[in-house]
């Protein structure tokens, strides 16, 4: 029974990270704490989301932006082997405090100033794709940065989507490889993967169908209050976290 509640609330994290354009893991890892050890979720998650992407890029083909995918991709592969390492030995806690904080913050000026839109400049794309990617590697998610980035360069939801998908294929495949050759997945646990390579890709096909019916500001107003939603939980649990550690 646990099992079918883990794969149950594993499709739901996809649909809504497609739809919210960021991917399934700013809802997964917290979901998968809850059944998982923090190791085996950041190794499971990165598999999980490397069929998750691939179905993303096939289903949304059209839309990729190579540029954007290259100038935020190479320091995002490159981050997020950095970020796997770390989270070998490094306390994560007071991190997502901040990253939750910086999302919180930037999410909600888009939601006001909603014409607003960032610069697609080389700064920017680095920024976005090193610290998408750090995050990714370090604490298991770093879609929502990536995402707000994104969001802010004023791009269609299938631009939005594909591109962000083929970014995030490189940054998981990398990190795959640091946490497999970690043993971050224990045997007893990898009957979970080919079940959710079956989840994500239902996920993403279901949460594909609901964009088709989603305007492309629904779909920015919707991604930014998904970002909003996803910082303040991740305060929440950060700050209680480190209040029971102490």
């Amino acid at each position: 029974m646990t099992v079918i509640y883990f794969v149950l609330l594993a499709l739901i994290a996809e649909v809504l990270g497609t739809v919210g354009g960021f991917g399934s893991s700013m809802y997964f890892v917290p979901i998968a704490k809850y059944f998982l050890d923090f190791h085996t979720v950041l190794g499971i998650t990165a598999l999980f989301h490397v069929v998750s992407n691939l179905t993303k890029i096939q289903l949304f083909f059209k839309g990729i932006n190579y540029s954007i995918a290259v100038k935020m991709g190479i320091p995002a592969v490159i981050f997020v082997v950095i970020g796997a390492f770390l989270s070998t030995s490094i306390n994560s806690t007071q991190f997502e405090l901040l990253i939750a904080i910086l999302l919180f913050l930037v999410a909600i000026l888009f939601l006001i100033y909603k014409n607003y839109k960032m610069p697609v400049t080389n700064l920017n794309q680095f920024i976005g794709g090193s610290g998408s990617g750090f995050a990714a590697g370090l604490v298991g998610t770093g879609g929502a940065i990536r995402g707000l980035f994104l969001s802010g360069f004023g791009l269609t939801h299938e631009t939005y989507i594909s591109t962000s998908a083929l970014i995030d294929l490189g940054v998981d495949v990398s990190r795959s490889i640091v946490y497999l050759s970690h043993d971050y997945i224990g045997i007893e646990n990898w009957y979970l993967i080919p079940i959710l390579f079956v989840v994500s890709i239902i996920g993403t096909y279901i949460g594909k169908k609901i964009l088709e019916k989603t305007s492309q500001e629904m779909f920015r107003k919707l991604s930014l209050v998904l970002i909003v939603l996803i910082a303040v939980s991740v305060l929440v649990k950060a700050l209680i976290t480190e209040y029971i550690s102490f």
